[in-house]
């Protein structure tokens, strides 16, 4: 039998819609086509499997559905918030380099001529020997070069303050800061004293002279024949004009600029003094341009030729070097090119220069500040000064001898001497930028710590320059001050390092050039702000309050978010402790780890650092901060309670014991993640076989740690745990202070001859290298702003009631002492105040001059604290 299938031939036409609806609530039907034959077949249920196995999966495709949906959804977050975290690094990152808010504390113009004539003009070039500029930032600026000729070794021409010199001495005798200066400098064979005077008048910072003095130092069969080059530069700003006579000699200098209008600067001939005032020389110049100031000594190096003669007499012809000419080479930065003057005179010792500065803008001028004129004005300047330092410090009074008030005098001077008008950006570095940025391009009027070595500005050394320069001149320290705080972001950060513009940057390694934005430094400026209240206090001192008052009002604000900046960036792990950020993370390198940041550089902290750490020096200049911001923001009629909060909460001394009290050491010490056995070792490195070795691997000392870590106190006696009683945190009847006192007063711990060394002599790391190549730095030595800090202590805690006042007292005239003693000794014999002194012989070290905090000597003899 053969099985068919019918079908229906007709087309097929769609059901209508009243069928449609008919059939929806009845059950469907199909038709079964068996043998032929179709038959109608009501559907029927199926089986309850089935229906599970639908509804089932009818669930997975819900299930399915709403994780795609839930997985858009978190698309869709994912990419706001991505975008938002973008917009907000961004934000962040912008916040690093925005400056704050708040009105700057000075104006934009302060430092010109027109608002501050008598500070326009100054030595404000404290990295070279001499030199003159103005306070703005693209200033003409002056300065002198010179060179022995003749000499065996060469060409050694000086410029720039440098340790490799090699000088006998160099430094300002005298110096107020404002109108003069006098400085010595002694060579190999030869001594320069250079002055310097200045004359109000005019429009544009008036007239200045320089006299140059040169003086045999032994007498010997020939006198030192010296090359002086005096030079301009125009740095950008304005153009240079040279006037020649006689083909060689360099008459004067004729210019114009923005900021000076026209001027003039002379050179007279030298004489040889009142008694020979003709004096044979030779002249030279220069005339080219200058991409930059930092290059400006090698381009006189590179213009030198041998071809010229001296010839003081007929039957002395001696060939000699002298600025010739020079090319300057293609430039490729598109950088401006600035006029260059050099007059070089070559002359025998003894001989007297002058130059003078002359504005256009001086029509009145009675007579030229020269000659028996300038000899005048200088005794009258050097006469005012001898008063006001006397009346000042009162030295003579205190029984100090004539030639240590000379000392004193010095150390003075080169303070006021040392102060500095950078222009310039900062590199910075904040964690919300993947490389180093610019920061916004400002002013910086500072003391330097040292020309040589360290001639830019410094955080927490300006603090201690201050408290000297505002005892001398209150206006000049609120100036630098404001300087400083006018540099703040919008966050309350200050850049610990100001290295601003190409002479300072070209004075500074690499690796210290970029500034992290979460980095701090101790705020000594607190010091300087707490001296200034308690001059307010003084019912003498009524005509400095009208000055003071508006300026703390506008320091203010910045004031208000340092404090914010330094109790959320620095916070410690546990409520009301602080932690140093900017530790070196690199533990396999360093014996410890440097705390850069803290300016104690390598004393020793936890072996290994971590977030755990609490830093008790910090915990106390946070209680200094904290009550000085009481005091202020009471005298301005502010709110003061939370700053007197976190006032009475820090000074607790239950507090600071319960955070940083060691039982075992009985001192106040850091705590974090440490360890005592650690050691420099030499590095274990692979050896290849002879055949395949090219060239052995370079060994390295490398830190070997014999015992591991654990949170513990560090145990280390020194500087760090003397800042409750430094900083007078410590209340007079504290037993804890009796054994500050000891440690003070044991020559095997802290104890020496010439002041307070760094750190215990027993403690493991005391004088032990960091790496193969760093020396110790304050793991021993003698630092003379800590030693200021300590006397000043004593002074306080000998003057309060309480059962350790007495000794308080006895230490305090024996620490004075010694520290005088021993500083002025080194300055007779070496003729320099220095960075730091050995504790074994009390001889000078580090970088000298160091002029900087070691300076402080002279507020110590006269007991001014």
């Amino acid at each position: 039998m053969t099985r068919t299938t019918t079908q229906d031939t007709r087309k097929w036409q769609p059901p209508r819609v009243s069928q449609v609806k008919s059939n929806m609530g009845r059950p469907r039907k199909r038709n079964v086509v068996i043998d032929g034959e179709s038959h109608s077949q009501k559907e029927e249920k199926p089986p309850v499997v089935v229906r599970k196995e639908k509804e089932k999966k009818k669930e997975k495709t819900n299930v399915s559905k709403i994780f795609i949906n839930i997985s858009i959804g978190l698309c869709i977050f994912s990419l706001v918030w991505f975008f938002y975290a973008l917009y907000m690094r961004s934000a962040m990152a912008r916040r690093a380099v925005t400056r704050h808010p708040s009105p700057r504390v000075l104006d934009a113009n302060s430092t010109t001529a027109a608002v501050s004539p008598e500070r326009f003009w100054g030595s404000y070039r404290p990295h070279v020997y001499f030199g003159m500029k103005t306070r703005s930032p693209r200033s003409v600026v002056t300065g002198l070069m010179w060179m022995r000729q003749f000499s065996p070794k060469g060409v050694e021409l000086r410029h720039t303050c440098e340790q490799g010199d090699k000088l006998h001495s160099y430094g300002w005798l005298m110096h107020d800061g404002i109108n003069f200066g006098m400085q010595q400098i002694k060579d190999s064979d030869f001594t320069l004293t250079t002055t310097f005077v200045k004359r109000l008048g005019g429009e544009h910072g008036g007239d200045w002279t320089w006299r140059i003095i040169g003086k045999e130092r032994s007498s010997g069969p020939n006198a030192p024949v010296i090359s002086l080059m005096f030079y301009v530069a125009a740095d950008t700003q304005g153009s240079l004009q040279a006037h020649i006579e006689n083909k060689t000699r360099l008459s004067h200098v004729t210019g114009t600029s923005e900021e000076l209008g026209e001027f003039k600067i002379t050179f007279s001939k030298p004489t040889g003094g009142a008694a020979s005032p003709n004096k044979y020389a030779s002249y030279n110049y220069l005339q080219t341009q200058s991409p930059g100031l930092n290059q400006l000594t090698d381009i006189v190096k590179n213009s030198l030729s041998y071809r010229f003669v001296f010839s003081p007499s007929t039957d002395q012809r001696r060939p000699y070097i002298a600025v010739d000419t020079y090319t300057p080479p293609p430039q490729n930065d598109n950088r401006i090119q600035s006029d260059f003057v050099v007059h070089q005179v070559t002359v025998q010792v003894p001989f007297q220069i002058e130059v003078l500065f002359e504005s256009g803008s001086f029509h009145d001028r009675p007579n030229q500040l020269k000659g028996s004129v300038l000899t005048e004005e200088l005794t009258r300047l050097k006469l005012s000064y001898n008063e006001k330092f006397e009346e000042t410090f009162s030295l003579q009074a205190k029984g100090f001898t004539p030639d240590q008030v000379r000392f004193g005098k010095a150390a003075l001077s080169n303070m006021l001497g040392g102060m500095g008008y950078f222009f310039g950006q900062s590199v910075v570095q904040s964690n919300y930028h993947d490389y180093p940025i610019f920061y916004p391009e400002g002013a910086l009027f500072t003391a330097v710590p040292s020309r040589s070595f360290f001639p830019r500005g410094f955080l927490w050394d300006e603090g201690f320059h201050q408290l000297l320069i505002s005892k001398w001149d209150p206006q000049l320290t609120r100036e630098a001050v404001a300087h400083w705080l006018d540099l703040m972001n919008v966050e309350g950060w200050i850049p610990r390092e100001q290295i601003l513009g190409d002479e300072a940057l070209s004075k500074v390694p690499s690796e210290f050039v970029v500034q992290h934005t979460e980095n701090a430094n101790p705020p000594t400026f607190f010091l300087v702000l707490e001296k200034i209240l308690e001059q307010l206090d003084k019912p003498t001192n009524a005509p400095q309050l009208q000055d003071a008052l508006p300026f703390l009002r506008r320091l203010y604000p910045r004031l208000q978010t340092w404090f914010d900046w330094y109790n959320t960036t620095q916070a410690g792990p546990l409520p009301n402790s602080y932690r140093w950020r900017g530790r070196d993370k690199d533990t396999n390198r360093f014996l410890n780890p440097k705390t850069l940041t803290s300016g104690l550089d390598d004393y020793p902290r936890a072996s290994h650092p971590s977030e755990d750490e609490r830093h008790v020096d910090l915990h106390c200049w946070m209680v200094l901060v904290s009550r000085i911001l009481t005091s202020i923001a009471r005298l301005l009629g502010e709110p003061h309670q939370e700053y007197e909060h976190t006032y009475q909460t820090l000074s607790n001394n239950s507090l600071l014991s319960e955070l940083h009290w060691s039982e075992q050491l009985h001192a106040f010490c850091d705590y974090g993640n440490h360890t005592q056995a650690v050691s420099l070792q030499q590095e274990k490195v692979f050896v290849p076989p002879r055949p395949m070795r090219q060239q052995l691997p370079v060994k390295r000392l490398v830190r070997s740690v014999r015992k591991a870590p654990k949170l513990q106190y560090v145990n280390a006696l020194g500087y760090v745990s003397l800042f409750p009683f430094l900083l007078q945190v410590l209340t007079p009847d504290s037993q804890k202070l009796e054994y500050i006192l000891k440690d003070i007063r044991d020559p095997a711990r802290l104890w020496t001859p010439y002041g307070l060394r760094s750190l215990s002599r027993s403690d493991p790391m005391y004088m032990k290298r960091n790496t193969e190549h760093d020396a110790p730095y304050w793991r021993g030595a003698i630092w003379i702003n800590i030693n200021y800090l300590a006397v000043r202590a004593l002074h306080h805690y000998s003057r309060k009631q309480g059962p350790y006042q007495e000794k308080a007292a006895d230490l305090y005239q024996e620490l004075r002492t010694n520290v005088i003693n021993n500083i002025y000794k080194q300055y007779q014999e070496t003729g320099y105040i220095w960075e730091q002194y050995s504790d074994s012989t009390g001889r000078g070290k580090g970088s000298h001059p160091f002029t900087g905090w070691s300076a402080l000597i002279v507020l110590i003899m006269a007991e001014e604290y």
